[in-house]
């Protein structure tokens, strides 16, 4: 007996392979739908918040502050002794040296 191409075991094998990747095809359909109507409807919503709400009084709508571990400076003065002789200048870790952080009243959207 010669098995054949098409025989019992080449279309069993088929039809398991055209069945998963229906499936698989059908769940990454429905993933990408759902994400695009997430996406959607949570920027219709942050835009009707936006709309209502009121501008934050920390930093005056702008979503950002004077950073508050350099003081606006972009420098800290750091040592990693407990009581330092010399203390040595480093680039802020929370601004990377823009002198602003996100407000954190708002987390950076301007309104509460």
């Amino acid at each position: 007996m010669v098995n054949r191409p098409g025989g019992p075991v080449g279309g069993a094998l088929r039809l398991v392979t055209t069945a998963g990747a229906v499936i698989g095809g059908g769940f990454l359909a429905v993933s990408f739908v759902s994400s695009a109507f997430l996406g959607a409807f949570r920027s219709w919503a942050e835009a009707n918040r936006k709309k209502t709400a009121r501008s934050c009084r920390i930093c005056k709508g702008r979503g950002f502050t004077k950073c508050r571990l350099c003081k606006g400076n972009s420098v800290i003065h750091w040592s990693p002794l407990l009581d330092p002789v010399v203390k040595k200048p480093c680039l802020c870790p929370t601004c990377d040296g823009n002198k602003v952080q996100r407000c954190l009243n708002c987390v950076g959207k301007g309104y509460v």
